[in-house]
């Protein structure tokens, strides 16, 4: 049963995937935009982690992970630059 219910999460997730990148390219304004790409790397996180699931290898596990503290970091610093107008303080 799991050989055919993985396969049909990671086709959900990639249409999730192209569905988030098109609301971030028409998003109205920037903070649509910003929850967008905040969705948009945890669907890939999610993606990452089926393909894992499905081939049983951790090695994507380890991606998952990377990608998760980039997108935390990118976020942080995305709010910083909209509440402060700047980064480095």
């Amino acid at each position: 049963m799991l050989d055919y219910v993985i396969p049909l999460c990671l086709a959900m997730m990639g249409l999730a995937l192209v569905l988030t990148l098109a609301r971030m390219i028409k998003g109205p304004d920037l903070p649509d935009r910003i929850l967008a790409l905040d969705t948009l790397y945890i669907n890939a996180i999610a993606l990452l982690v089926l393909f894992g699931v499905w081939l049983d290898t951790g090695l994507y596990f380890e991606a998952a992970l990377l990608i998760a503290v980039m997108g935390f970091i990118g976020t942080v610093a995305v709010a910083k630059y909209l509440l402060r107008g700047d980064i480095i303080e």
